[in-house]
């Protein structure tokens, strides 16, 4: 499984929606990339205040555990312990036009691993 590829697509996705956004608001996105300790980061994008949006967030994530946290394993008990690796875009729009809806959007990728190269396939429902 080709997980740059997905990154990368989810990188070039929040830059086509804030660029779209900004373009039509005349107002840029502020920018905070961040790290976490251990393993990975992301970007925060936020727009406050603008003709078009009182308040905007783009975010994307990609982190790296050395085990999964009980959360993510209640469903799941053979996952618990495993490595893993989780990307995903978060949007979270308020618009100024009280008539347009409002955006909440989570999309997330999880991967599990067995050891340090095999991944753990897919719940079967």
């Amino acid at each position: 499984m080709n997980t740059q590829a997905i990154k990368a697509y989810l990188d070039a996705l929040q830059l086509r929606i804030t660029q779209e956004i900004s373009n039509r608001a005349k107002v840029s996105f502020e920018v905070d990339e961040w790290q976490r300790a251990e393993g990975g980061g992301g970007r925060v994008m936020v727009m406050e205040d603008s003709p078009l949006m009182d308040r905007c967030g783009v975010n994307v994530s990609h982190v790296f555990g050395k085990a999964l946290p009980p959360s993510a394993t209640a469903n799941r008990p053979e996952l618990a312990g495993r490595a893993f690796e989780a990307m995903g875009i978060s949007l979270v729009m308020h618009p100024v036009n009280p008539f347009a809806p409002t955006v909440h959007m989570n999309v997330r990728f999880l991967r599990a691993f067995f050891d340090e190269n095999a991944v753990i396939p897919a719940a079967q429902n």
